[in-house]
């Protein structure tokens, strides 16, 4: 038997669920919870802080106001969702259509779910002209034996990314291309993810000056902002380090066997799409010029993001021009028979590849709507659990109420994906709990920054992960399956720094 029929044999006997069907039980576990959980609300109030020499507000709950629902007697009640969900009101049924349609063009799951749309028709044209391929194949044959060397380089720099400006969801355009650039290395698709989401993740999780979460969440606590960023440094190089060495095991180990992979039969859509091209003939002059856009183009999404805030439009906008120009180029030059109409053609086959994306994305959104939203000031089941948790940090000496804090923050990532509307929610909350507890507020900010850093890696509501897992064509449950150990491994980590920074006494 070949080694492929047995990994196939061995797939069948695990039998992991869709990613829908795994939404779907989160979801109709949400809706039973919804009948025994009350829902409560904050009294809320505007707060400002500086960064970056700038004042800035934000809208967080007052610590000791929440309030449970009640009815007239003054009785605790639950406000479960209606089964079908009609005239308006929230519904099991209807929480796919709640979920696609929450947010706005500036975010939420409607601003991510188009942007995935348009980066994929984008991507589509773009590798339409079998010029990015062709690059790809030009790379692995100069770096030769030292094409390993190629991950810590950009697992270092896509950390740096996610610590310095945030950068997450922008790392679901890169994954479209590192995925195809991994497989054709003898690697496989879950590296491309490694190497791009996940170390975005690490940098976000350890990041001394992410203007998103570390500012926010600091300024809200009163604690100086930007502040102990060597403590933090430090646990940056430790955690990048971590990363590289687990991710240089994993792309060596499916190098000398790539049936070892779990992603290997999704991967063999790359397979094919790669033996599909005569590369030899895709460079010529037509060819360099559109590498030489690409590379203008991501440096401008760079630029923007970096120094001009660009966020889901912006972005939307510049991939959609890079992949626009591109077309137009290759149809100029005839490259892979490219013209108007099949520039048409590409934009919308890329946007339909990656519309499944999109679907889980809306969906995944929707868990947060069964719950009732997360706007503080309304009752719902996400308040509920945000006090109980707060309530359950208290009455601890002062290691395990910093631990404390850090798993509870990492439990409402799971249900707040913003980092700044988590800190808005939680700080407010943790801060002077860990006055009572006697931990310091900056010890309240780290168990906030890992916490919400953590989730991300795993979570299947957090829209960039999704993403990027949908670009790369990786099921949840394979993702799931493969990255649980190292996820463990990184909480514990985290607990390791929580406790050292109680030992030190970090301010």
């Amino acid at each position: 038997m070949s080694e492929v029929s047995s990994f196939s044999q061995k797939t069948k006997m695990i039998n992991i669920p869709d990613t829908l069907v795994i939404l779907f039980i989160v979801v109709f576990v949400v809706y039973l919870l919804s009948f025994i959980v009350p829902a409560g609300k904050f009294d809320t109030h505007k707060v400002s802080y500086e960064t970056g020499g700038i004042t800035k507000s934000r809208t967080v709950v007052v610590a000791d106001s929440y309030q449970v629902q009640k009815n007239a007697q003054g009785v605790e009640v639950t406000s479960p969702p209606s089964f079908f969900g009609v005239d308006g009101n929230r519904g099991f049924l209807n929480f796919v259509y709640d979920g696609m349609t929450s947010g706005s063009r500036n975010g939420g799951a409607i601003g991510i779910m188009i942007f995935i749309l348009i980066i994929g028709g984008a991507f589509g044209i773009i590798m339409r002209t079998g010029v990015i391929e062709a690059g790809i194949m030009k790379i692995i044959g100069r770096l030769s034996n030292r094409k390993i060397l190629i991950l810590p380089v950009l697992i270092c720099l896509f950390s740096l990314g996610g610590a310095i400006f945030g950068m997450s969801e922008e790392a679901i355009p890169f994954a479209l291309i590192l995925a195809p650039m991994m497989v054709a290395m003898g690697y496989d698709s879950i590296t491309a993810v490694l190497v791009s989401y996940l170390a975005t993740q690490v940098g976000f999780a350890t990041s001394w000056m992410n203007p998103f979460s570390v500012a926010v969440a600091q300024g809200i606590a009163n604690v100086p902002v930007l502040s102990g960023a060597f403590f933090r440094i430090v646990m940056w190089a430790v955690f990048t380090a971590s990363l590289i060495v687990f991710t240089v095991a994993h792309a060596r180990s499916i190098q000398k066997n790539p049936s070892k992979s779990m992603n290997y039969q999704g991967d063999e859509y790359f397979r094919n799409q790669l033996s599909e091209f005569d590369f030899k003939k895709h460079f010529g002059i037509t060819s360099w010029l559109i590498i030489t856009v690409l590379f203008a183009g991501i440096i401008w999404v760079i630029y923007g993001v970096i120094f001009e805030n660009y966020y889901i439009p912006e972005l939307a906008t510049q991939f959609f021009s890079m992949g626009l120009l591109i077309g137009l180029i290759a149809s100029l030059g005839r490259i892979n028979d490219m013209n108007i109409n099949a520039l048409a053609k590409s934009f919308k086959s890329g946007a339909a590849d990656l519309l499944p994306a999109a679907i889980i994305v809306g969906m995944a959104n929707g868990i947060v709507q069964m719950m009732g939203g997360d706007n503080p000031g309304d009752y719902t089941m996400l308040n509920t659990f945000l006090h109980e948790s707060a309530r359950l940090c208290s009455g601890l000496n002062e290691y395990f109420s910093a631990i404390a804090m850090f798993i509870a923050q990492a439990f409402f990532n799971f249900l707040i994906t913003s980092g700044s509307g988590q800190a808005a929610l939680t700080m407010p909350l943790m801060a002077p709990l860990s006055d009572l507890v006697g931990v310091g507020r900056q010890i309240a900010v780290l168990a906030f920054q890992l916490g919400d850093g953590w989730t991300h890696c795993i979570m299947p509501v957090s829209a960039a992960l999704m993403g990027t897992l949908g670009v790369a064509r990786i099921e949840y449950g394979i993702w799931f399956k493969f990255i649980l150990k190292f996820y463990l491994y990184l909480m514990l980590l985290s607990i390791g720094f929580m406790i050292l920074a109680v030992m030190i006494n970090y301010q």
